[in-house]
């Protein structure tokens, strides 16, 4: 049976080591510090690939040999309930592969809940799942969790992505109540996981603030360009083709080394290369128009759901790339704003939507392809 050729540019997933770029130092880094009992924040910009090592470190053997791992992303959750939904649900699904015994003793431990047998849409296998509704005490089933964690068949890792979410909660207690739960919970040390360096910083930095001096920290840099460089090429010539290496540059200068969006121009430059090709510098346009071409819709439709304000403070952020000071008079009069209160507040609602980032008093795109589009950049180019 032919075996299905594979991407080797794997976007949006973990797919093992292999397909794994570098990072051997971060992962050193963050084995060594877990397993000598420290709690660790790791801080990285948005896409540039902390969620792909927190799972690469669980799956080295060190780890997983040893250790019960869970992954808990919140970036989605608005409240201690939702929090508390999203961490059962959590351990839930990965207890799942581990047998029904494992799951059992969860599920004897929480008692305060109770999940959902739903059947599997695709297998047809009775599965369980925790509803929202199922989190009627959240004081008794954070206990709960945290009295599983500490009484474990093994010591436990508990990787929270995207923490500085809890800051945006209605409930202004939730760190004094998550520090005092890991306090008591001597069997599990805890990865916190964001892309707000200032909110990070101060959460675990301040004095006057419950995880003062809790944590080590790391910060996660762009993987270095002759690592990357190394990367591509290994899995061109696996595949027959050549890459390169000026191209691999240009891609990574272009999107500052920003891991996602590499992944994603090589996928699609692996696509284009044919068995026995070379992609050149040349290709860097053809791969990115492509890409852009792909999601012509998909932007239209995005681009059409924001309001007229939101629509003219992205334009103008896009032509800037990163934009400083845009409730300024200057900058409201360079692109023709209606106000500085009106571009207050088509702010607040592109950032709740995720379109751009604020750091300081810098503002950027944080969705660069759209950016591209936006700017009517590469329209001209023909693809084939």
């Amino acid at each position: 049976m032919k075996s299905i050729q594979v991407n080797p540019f794997i976007i949006g997933a973990y797919a093992g080591s292999h397909y794994f770029c570098d990072r051997e130092r971060e992962t050193d880094e963050l084995i060594q510090d877990l397993t000598n009992g420290r709690n660790v924040v790791l801080i990285a910009q948005r896409r540039m690939g902390k969620t792909g090592l927190i799972l690469h470190t669980f799956h080295q053997e060190k780890i997983s040999k040893h250790y019960n791992v869970f992954f808990i992303d919140i970036f989605a959750t608005a409240s201690i309930r939702e929090f508390v939904y999203a961490f059962g649900n959590a351990i839930i699904d990965q207890l799942k592969p581990r047998g029904r015994k494992f799951l059992d003793r969860f599920l004897q431990t929480i008692t305060s809940l109770r999940p959902a047998v739903k059947i599997d849409a695709l297998t047809g296998e009775p599965t369980l799942e925790i509803g929202l509704g199922s989190v009627t005490s959240v004081d008794t089933t954070l206990d709960e969790i945290f009295a599983y964690l500490n009484t474990a068949d093994k010591p436990c890792i508990v990787a929270f992505d995207e923490f500085q979410q809890i800051n945006h909660y209605a409930e202004k207690n939730m760190e004094a109540l998550l520090r005092t739960q890991i306090q008591h919970c001597p069997n599990a040390r805890f990865i916190f996981a964001g892309s707000e360096p200032s909110l990070l910083l101060d959460m675990f930095n301040s004095a006057n603030r419950p995880f003062y001096q809790s944590t080590f920290t790391l910060h996660l840099e762009s993987i270095p360009l002759d690592k990357y460089i190394e990367f591509a090429q290994m899995h061109f010539r696996e595949y027959g083709k050549v890459l390169d290496a000026g191209l691999v540059e240009v891609i990574y200068l272009s999107f500052e080394g920003i891991t996602l969006y590499l992944q994603m121009l090589m996928n699609e430059v692996f696509l284009l290369t044919e068995k026995g090709g070379t992609a050149t510098s040349a290709y860097f346009e053809m791969a990115l128009a492509s890409l852009i071409r792909k999601q012509n819709f998909i932007y239209q439709s995005i681009f059409a759901d924001l309001t007229e304000r939101q629509r003219e403070i992205l334009r103008a952020i896009a032509a800037e790339n990163v934009a400083a000071n845009v409730t300024s008079g200057e900058f409201v009069r360079r692109y023709h704003l209606k106000s500085p209160s009106s571009v207050q507040s088509a702010l607040r609602g592109l950032l709740e939507k995720d379109f751009i980032t604020q750091e300081q008093r810098c503002i950027s795109d944080i969705r660069p392809f759209l950016g591209i589009w936006l700017r009517g950049e590469f329209f001209y180019i023909s693809y084939w």
